[in-house]
């Protein structure tokens, strides 16, 4: 029993990657593992779409495999209640990236970035044609750089 849950430990951890919350940690690892970078801009507590692309296509198992693979991945989350506050530090962070990277302020906002945070992709809102195109739309920038 012991080796049943080390096993599927192991492999729901090898295919959920963690979304990371500074982008200076992201571009290192993205330069080490020679990974892009994908910066995803959400309203964890408030914006619907948000929350759908998450569930959609962030949370599914053709993503999360992908990603663990090929992407770093980054969330700057602006959440609205009190209860889920971020700290002034990460708070302060995020703000950074938006003004940087979203200053229009769009929900959801993503972009593909190479490891020097340059913009390769912007998909702004929900994406609608589910994990498996989003994949493939990440696959064919890969191959096509």
């Amino acid at each position: 029993m012991v080796k049943l849950f080390i096993v599927t430990a192991l492999f729901y951890f090898s295919f959920n990657p963690v979304w990371i919350n500074n982008l200076d940690t992201a571009k290192s690892k993205a330069r080490s593992e020679k990974k892009l970078i994908l910066l995803n801009f959400s309203g964890s507590d408030w914006c619907i779409p948000c929350i759908h692309l998450r569930q959609d296509v962030f949370d599914t198992d053709v993503f999360t495999k992908y990603a663990s693979e090929h992407l770093v991945l980054v969330n700057a989350d602006f959440p609205r209640k009190k209860n889920n506050q971020l700290s002034s530090e990460q708070q302060e962070l995020n703000n950074e990236l938006a003004d940087k990277y979203n200053p229009d302020g769009s929900f959801p906002f993503t972009l593909l970035l190479d490891s020097d945070g340059n913009k390769i992709k912007i998909w702004d809102g929900y994406y609608k044609n589910g994990p498996e195109d989003f994949v493939r739309e990440i696959q064919s920038i890969i191959e096509s750089n």
